[in-house]
């Protein structure tokens, strides 16, 4: 178990947490929510030791051993990737080094003997015997082949680095596991296997993620950092939304009666209780959730974004029409070759690839951005078109105020009108005053969907729109996506936003394009498309 006491953390005038008292048991996953800003991170720093409180204490019960995923890529360049993994557990580690440095003494002491023997019988019962080939099969469950173990972590790049810190912080069964954004860089198929990893994994989890469908695979419960304080709830992340805002509702409902009140929670709890089966971690949490008690459901007091795209005419007959287009990266990769297709009225379209950067070129060509190097494409004449890039870093290297940034793109130049599409965004008073060079990676996003709407038009391209958003942005954006009756293309590292936003999947692969009308879940679950995903990356295999 680990327990925080008192803890409070101040910077300067600047409160992150106050009197913040909690515990975490073995057994459950607790995932850790909270605005951007709010102190995610930092409070899994604390619980780590990496950053020490301004007051209070973290305490684990004795004997208990603690792993973190790593977050410095570089820390074990010079090491090679099966090590970094065994160093997961200092423990053993710490007895693998010395016992090898003691075997390999040249004058090896009767006393050298002995301490050996020691090391010998503690490498046993940590199970070292079969270190390796655990630390193997974790590496080939993240999608580390065989062929990369013996190889230093430098000569690896950023995605199989990824790979092989959460290896290592998974490894030897740790007691207490802290992981901050374990399914960044992660691929569908990995992080598949790290929920399957985590509900079944039987101690102490507590993570920090903005993957919805993540967070609602693996957690037990949820723990809200607002106002500098720490409230933990039964259920997952969906769970804690919907609960919340049922009761936020309610709330302003004055003249509903306390027992009609109470008859809609329990329902609400009782469904969930039974949605709960879909999980793996079915058992454990319904029977948590049947065991809430209904005055613990709390309104939430977050502010989310007011995202609302409005089409200004309904598309025509004539979408886009994409003919043969092929690019190959500067360091001659093929992106791309020969794709063909077109795109229907209504279609919300969800493009994968093994190789992003294949998306956001195509992405890029079709915004005037970028050239083919073979093939054409077409939009309709009716066709306006509102793209987010992924990387947005150009409209941002002046010194502009917000309001001045957001009026060169929009048609009315009232002061009045502006404030009102930066406040949809959560931008208000001083904060319109803000320069436009000196926004998080965060605020950014948000300016760059005020602009989108200020378009009106009737095609939205997104490039990994919820990147750098905080949850509560993240679930505008999906909203506002579900609601869109026009046409969209898009690509997006967030299982739920896929799911819940396409009607159409693309998926690039450099020997052609696999193009399935139904949803992402059908597509990643359909075994005929598995089959030819299989086989079009096996020919470049």
């Amino acid at each position: 178990m680990i327990s925080v006491s008192n803890l409070s953390l101040r910077y300067g005038k600047r409160v992150l947490f106050e009197d913040v008292n909690i515990k975490f048991s073995p057994g459950n996953c607790y995932g850790i929510i909270g605005a951007n800003g709010a102190g995610k991170s930092t409070f899994l720093k604390i619980l780590s030791g990496e950053i020490d409180p301004s007051t209070g204490q973290v305490s684990i019960t004795p004997g208990e051993r603690m792993s973190v995923l790593k977050q410095n890529h570089f820390e074990f360049d010079e090491m090679e990737v099966l090590q970094t993994v065994l160093k997961g557990n200092k423990k053993l580690w710490d007895v693998i080094v010395e016992k090898d440095t003691l075997y390999s003494k040249p004058d090896f002491s009767e006393a050298d003997g002995d301490r050996v023997g020691e090391l010998e019988t503690l490498f046993a019962e940590m199970d070292g015997w079969n270190a390796e080939s655990n630390a193997a099969e974790l590496l080939s469950g993240l999608g580390v082949p065989e062929s990369m173990h013996n190889r230093l972590m430098k000569d690896l790049n950023g995605k199989e680095k990824v790979r092989v810190l959460l290896a290592q912080a998974l490894f030897g069964n740790p007691d207490i596991l802290l992981l901050d954004e374990p399914t960044n860089d992660l691929d569908v198929e990995t992080i598949t296997w790290l929920e399957n990893f985590l509900a079944d994994f039987q101690n102490t989890v507590i993570v920090v993620s903005h993957d919805r469908h993540f967070l609602d695979a693996v957690c037990t419960h949820v723990s809200d950092i607002d106002f500098g304080k720490i409230t933990t709830y039964t259920g997952n992340y969906s769970f804690w939304y919907e609960s919340s805002q049922l009761a936020l509702r309610q709330r302003s409902d004055q003249n509903k009666k306390v027992e009609d009140k109470r008859k809609e929670l329990q329902e609400f709890i009782e469904r969930f209780s039974a949605n709960a089966s879909k999980s793996r971690q079915a058992t454990s949490r319904k029977k948590l959730l049947e065991k809430l008690v209904i005055d613990d459901i709390q309104p939430s007091n977050r502010k989310y974004p007011g995202i609302i795209f409005k089409a200004e005419r309904d598309c025509g007959d004539q979408i886009l029409a994409v003919e043969n287009l092929s690019k190959t990266s500067q360091d001659g990769i093929t992106l791309f070759s020969d794709i063909t297709f077109t795109l229907n009225k209504g279609d919300k379209v969800a493009f994968l690839a093994k190789e992003h950067l294949a998306i956001t070129t195509l992405f890029e060509i079709l915004n005037g951005e970028d050239t083919a190097e073979n093939g054409t494409f077409a939009w309709g004449s009716t066709i306006t078109r509102s793209y987010l890039p992924n990387d947005n870093s150009k409209f941002f290297t002046g010194d502009d105020n917000l309001i001045d940034w957001l009026r060169q793109f929009s048609a009315d130049k009232n002061e009045t009108y502006i404030r009102g599409f930066l406040g949809k965004m959560l931008f208000s008073g001083e904060e319109t005053l803000k320069q436009s060079n000196v926004l998080s990676g965060g605020e950014k996003v948000r300016c760059m969907l005020s602009r989108m709407m200020l378009t009106n038009a009737n095609c939205l391209v997104l490039d990994e729109p919820t990147n750098h958003l905080d949850l509560e942005s993240i679930t505008a954006i999906n909203d506002a996506l579900k609601d869109w009756k026009h046409v969209a293309m898009f690509t997006s590292h967030d299982h739920e936003f896929t799911q819940t936003v396409a009607n159409r999947i693309i998926e690039i692969t450099p020997n052609g394009l696999l193009d399935k009308r139904m949803t992402f879940d059908e597509y990643l679950n359909d075994e005929r498309v598995k089959a030819q995903r299989d086989e079009l990356y096996a020919i470049t295999a």
